[in-house]
């Protein structure tokens, strides 16, 4: 199916028994994109990235990844993809440059490479420990490291970040960024909010199996903002003062301002976890 998109989805539903995981659902991410698929744990995160890397069949619809139907993986579409998921399948008893080493000689990818990420991930230092004396985050590192090795076209992210510190998230986010720069298609999914939004150009809020909206953070927010409203701080108060959008406020602020006396002010925007309880009427937790 030629397409300009990197992953297309069009319809896909996979049931289990009685169970609907996902429920006809569509969506795009081209090069160079990072989309965010958000959703409480059940919600068909998982079972998408598993359907779109050829590890679920669908049960109906159809999936393309580089225009290759997802039904017919072979040896040459899993060498231009990247997977970070929950089991590591990291060789445990293998040191950190053993383990890239391993995948290298799998992918033909140069030595020269292993260096070059072990640099990059903050891995150097660590190249002899095996890796079952890694910590959690460097462990992700890890893997982060072996699925972007041989440089891959898509790159599916589940859950990247999920119970690391801060300095290692922010580490994974600034590499993920790289990657997007570079024309690489990122899939995240997520029920981090603060890092969909940092990261993603578009979100899809996922509920039941089923696509409630997808579009930009910002769009989602203003379009769920019902209740404007400004945050502002003035010399004569301790606390920051919340105020509805109304002519009345815009006066005062004025006064203000005129007096000297405004310090700030910010619009308060709805998270996106607001948004999404607001479309689904579920909280992410």
């Amino acid at each position: 199916m030629p397409t300009q998109n990197a992953i297309e989805v069009v319809e896909i539903a996979k049931t289990f028994q009685s169970t609907t995981a996902l429920d006809q659902i569509s969506f795009t991410v081209k090069p160079g994109e990072i989309l965010g698929f958000l959703g409480p744990s059940g919600s068909g995160k998982t079972t998408t990235i598993k359907i779109l890397t050829g590890q679920l069949l669908p049960t109906s619809g159809n999936a393309y990844v580089l225009g290759h139907s997802v039904q017919s993986y072979n040896e040459h579409r899993y060498e231009q993809i990247g997977i970070v998921a929950h089991q590591s399948g990291l060789y445990e008893k293998l040191s950190v440059y053993q383990n890239l080493h391993f995948f290298a000689k799998m992918f033909g990818v140069p030595a020269t490479r292993i260096d070059e990420l072990l640099e990059r991930v903050g891995l150097s230092q660590h190249r002899k420990k095996p890796a079952n004396k890694l910590s959690q985050g460097m462990r992700q590192r890890l893997v982060l490291a072996r699925a972007i090795l041989h440089q891959p076209q898509v790159l599916f992210l589940d859950e990247p970040t999920s119970g690391l510190d801060p300095s290692t998230t922010q580490a994974i986010h600034a590499l993920i960024r790289e990657l997007r720069d570079h024309g690489t298609a990122i899939l995240l999914t997520t029920h981090d909010m603060v890092e969909a939004t940092r990261l993603c150009s578009r979100v899809a809020l996922l509920n039941a199996g089923r696509i409630a909206e997808c579009a930009a953070p910002q769009a989602l927010q203003l379009k769920y903002n019902r209740d404007m409203q400004y945050r502002v701080h003035i010399t004569s108060e301790a606390h920051d003062l919340v105020l509805p959008a109304s002519p009345e406020t815009s006066y005062q602020i004025n006064q203000w301002m005129l007096a000297g006396q405004l310090e700030t002010i910010h619009s308060c925007e709805p998270t996106l976890e607001d948004v999404f309880l607001t479309v689904t009427g579920r909280s992410l937790k």
